[in-house]
């Protein structure tokens, strides 16, 4: 099985715009998407989206949620106090999400890793190295203070 994944860390707001949100964070996203881009009526997307993104081959999701919260450490604050404002409606109006998006089967996806021939241990197929994942307490202490909810999405 081939195994394509990534994860990102989201701003979202259906008035505030990325570029306000980056000049308030201080921090320049990695993506962005504009309310309304795609369609104006009903607005497609339906939010401004600022994100930080970590697309790096090799790492469990858990690994790659940590880069990402490295990256934000040292704008934690601003971005506590700018998640909480712009959730300050419900998620369903803005406010911080943490996405996982994995893709299995993917043509483009990593193959699984399997010992090499002769090797005194021999990994059976099926335990792909992408596959498990879980989110430590500072990561989770991150959510909590931003609020933000995790969405996880796997197609097969």
């Amino acid at each position: 099985m081939r195994i394509s994944q990534y994860a990102y860390f989201a701003l979202r707001s259906p008035v505030v715009p990325a570029a306000e949100m980056a000049a308030r964070l201080g921090l320049e996203p990695d993506e962005v998407t504009v309310r309304g881009s795609r369609t104006v009526d009903p607005p497609r997307p339906a939010v401004h989206t600022w994100k930080i993104v970590c697309r790096e081959r090799g790492l469990r999701v858990d690994e790659q949620i940590d880069r990402i919260i490295e990256r934000l450490g040292p704008y934690r604050d601003r971005v506590v106090a700018l998640s909480r404002e712009l959730g300050v409606h419900g998620p369903e109006h803005g406010g911080a999400v943490l996405e996982v998006v994995r893709y299995f089967d993917d043509e483009d996806g990593e193959e699984e890793e399997l010992s090499p021939p002769g090797a005194a241990l021999q990994k059976l197929a099926g335990q792909h190295q992408l596959l498990g994942w879980g989110l430590d307490r500072r990561v989770l202490e991150f959510l909590l203070m931003t609020g933000a909810y995790l969405d996880v999405d796997e197609y097969g």
